[in-house]
């Protein structure tokens, strides 16, 4: 088990999340069970997973919960470019939360490769 507290990429995964959250709130109301629930569902999975991993007896097991974290990103990522192409979401918003998600993307991948040492 590891001290979630402690793990920089649960702290910048939460980060993320309230982003999201604020990102997501000024979209319109026929979008609530659209992008809005997806985008933020996507995010909440990100640190969930980590914390889920990082509770867990092995490090095969961690890395596992990283993976579907990453997923999770990818996903994310995915919502948010389609918001901005539907001018829901503003370049440099969607710029910041993409940058957000790539250094998230780097240091799972980077998390991973030592788990799995």
């Amino acid at each position: 088990m590891n001290n979630l507290k402690e793990l920089k990429i649960w702290s910048k995964a939460i980060d993320l999340t309230v982003d999201v959250y604020k990102a997501t709130s000024s979209f319109p109301s026929d979008e609530r069970f659209g992008l809005i629930s997806q985008s933020r569902r996507s995010a909440v999975s990100i640190p969930s997973n980590i914390a889920e991993g990082a509770g867990r007896n092995s490090k095969k097991e961690f890395a596992n919960f990283l993976g579907i974290a990453n997923g999770s990103s990818y996903e994310l990522q995915t919502q948010l470019v389609i918001s901005n192409r539907l001018n829901l979401l503003g370049d440099e918003v969607l710029n910041d939360l993409l940058g957000q998600i790539d250094e998230l993307q780097k240091m799972n991948y980077a998390f991973q490769q030592t788990l799995n040492k």
